[in-house]
């Protein structure tokens, strides 16, 4: 264990503690406590958002898929940027304009129907509660690799620590600390990267060096989950003590790869083999059907962004329309920066951690990958700076979704107040606790790609329809909401178990493709069939979302 190492950690934690609680000092309205009383300005609410939005798929996982995928897994970034460049022309400002506090309250005020806001809340926690399970299984990961404590100490206590800062001041606390974790997080990538850049670029290494690279030193490789490899030479490659041979190996879950220093390291299939193939596009993400995989993602992380409930509950902090859209632009600007530095990492991975491509999660690249490539003092120090900016995105993250569940659970499910948000945050912050200790994990960015796409299928359609085609009817929108809801936890539930190959298999690990048309057709297939119940205020609801503020049109109220 690393002791500067672990005063980063517990810097960082105390630091966001402690900036929520610097922000939250005045919060005692509901209205500070859901959407920090609208006061948010764009430039400060557009770091908030990065800085919650960059989660552990972000910081983590970005990184460990271009390792092992190349070119095809830069559509992750891609996408997860290009979203905000929709919120930005379809939604942003309707949305602020509809004076809602929450995607539920925007679905009773479009609607005019209590049952779409009740369905709208069930998806709400359902899509918090499934995002923040791989962001708590993430810490865990990361104290496990760094600090050598058990996982489950991750869970629990990044958990309670997101629990203490959501009770303490809602929205007005979370916001200051999500902003100033922007940073840290931008610092704790940027830093080791061009560091690691300069080294690469001095040294003999190039990328497209073929693979299966050899290890430098003798390396230890823990098997998270069971995955087959493939050995092209099995000198000085043990499984569990036991000799290897050359060809496609089973290795078990729980197992230990033990590697010698100079053997070649084993190889998980379905990776590209060479450096031509790993910086071309067309391999896909692992597996069969690559094109489907790609366009899957892509529907997945450009349409999820629009969805997703602790992003849209931020363009209600801002004061009007126009500040919403003004932090759209900001945001695509500080995620675009940021996405370099994983892009980096990852690709460097390749170079000074080979190991990680022994398993079927790449996720500890940017966690080792200091220590590995300098070594000593600044390998040291660096891989604190790195753990800092890990802490700092599991947290921010969290604190968001954190904030939406208790948001939509008090609003709609206990009597509106301080007292009730502080309750329904505790309870919220516990069941993913739970769930992330028991469950099995994926990689950090396939399990966020998973949750984009259950919001790509039921919030992005309901918002779209609902902000631009006056037909959306209330019947048509819970019926796409239940379909698209159904249709993602079943694919996530079976990715979960693993039981499908082929076809089924591919469209159930990316669902996308498939469930997001499926809603759209059948919000409006239904919408038209009961056209006759669209709201007879459809006309003054769509000027209060489409008129500029000034023409005094526009939707304020209070929970």
């Amino acid at each position: 264990m690393s002791g500067w190492t672990l005063a980063a950690v517990i810097a960082a934690a105390a630091g966001t503690l402690a900036a929520g609680a610097y922000a939250g000092r005045g919060a005692r309205s509901t209205s500070d406590f859901l959407v920090a009383s609208r006061g948010i300005g764009p430039g400060w609410n557009a770091a908030a958002i990065a800085g919650e939005y960059l989660s552990a798929a972000s910081f983590l996982g970005v990184a460990g898929l271009v390792a092992k995928y190349g070119a095809d897994a830069l559509w992750y970034p891609i996408g997860f940027t290009a979203g905000y460049l929709a919120l930005l022309l379809f939604v942003a400002a309707p949305l602020r304009r509809s004076g809602a506090y929450t995607v539920p309250d925007f679905a009773e005020f479009r609607l005019a129907s209590p049952r779409a806001r009740r369905v709208s809340m069930l998806v709400v926690v359902g899509i918090c509660v499934l995002y923040l399970v791989p962001q708590l299984q993430g810490a865990g990961l990361t104290l496990d690799i760094l600090l050598g404590l058990p996982s489950w100490i991750g869970v629990l206590a990044v958990g309670l620590l997101v629990i203490v800062n959501v009770v303490g001041g809602g929205m007005r606390s979370v916001t200051f600390a999500q902003a100033a974790t922007y940073w840290l997080k931008l610092t704790a990538i940027a830093v080791p990267a061009l560091a690691m850049a300069v080294l690469f670029l001095g040294s003999p290494h190039r990328l497209g060096d073929p693979v299966p690279p050899h290890v430098q030193t003798a390396t230890t490789v823990d098997v998270g989950r069971t995955v087959s490899v493939r050995i092209d030479d099995p000198t000085g490659v043990l499984i569990d003590g036991a000799p290897t041979v050359r060809g496609v190996v089973t290795v078990a879950e729980g197992s230990t790869i033990r590697l010698a220093a100079g053997a070649q390291t084993p190889i998980v299939s379905g990776i590209p083999r060479t450096g031509d193939a790993w910086a071309s596009s067309g391999g896909g993400l692992g597996g069969d059907h690559p094109m489907y995989q790609v366009l899957s993602l892509m529907v997945a992380t450009f349409l999820g962004a629009i969805g997703l409930p602790h992003v849209l509950v931020r363009f209600y902090t801002n004061p009007d329309g126009r500040a919403a859209r003004r932090t759209a632009l900001n945001v695509i600007a500080a995620l675009s920066v940021f996405y370099l530095f994983p892009t980096i990492l990852g690709a460097l991975a390749r170079v000074w951690t080979p190991q990680i491509l022994s398993t079927g999660n790449a996720d500890a690249a940017v966690l080792l990958l200091p220590s590995a490539a300098l070594g000593g003092v600044w390998g040291t120090l660096l891989g604190a700076l790195v753990a800092a900016g890990a802490i700092a995105a599991f947290l921010a993250t969290s604190s968001g979704l954190l904030v939406s569940i208790a948001g939509v659970m008090s609003t709609d499910l206990l009597p509106a107040g301080v007292r009730s948000f502080r309750i329904c945050a505790v309870v919220g912050g516990l069941v993913p606790i739970g769930l992330a200790l028991s469950a099995g994990s994926l990689e950090l960015s396939r399990s966020v790609g998973l949750v984009f796409a259950v919001s790509a299928a039921t919030f992005c359609p309901l918002l779209l329809l609902g902000i631009w085609w006056r037909g959306l009817t209330a019947t048509g929108a819970v019926t796409g909401l239940v379909v698209g809801g159904i249709t993602s936890i079943t694919s996530v539930t079976l990715v979960a178990v693993d039981v499908l190959d082929g076809w089924p298999g591919v469209i159930a690990d990316y669902p996308a493709a498939v469930t997001v048309p499926l809603t759209f057709a059948v919000m409006i297939g239904v919408s038209r069939m009961t056209r006759a119940t669209v709201p007879p205020r459809v006309a003054g609801i769509f000027a209060a979302m489409h008129v500029p503020e000034r023409l005094g049109l526009g939707v304020e109220r209070t929970p």
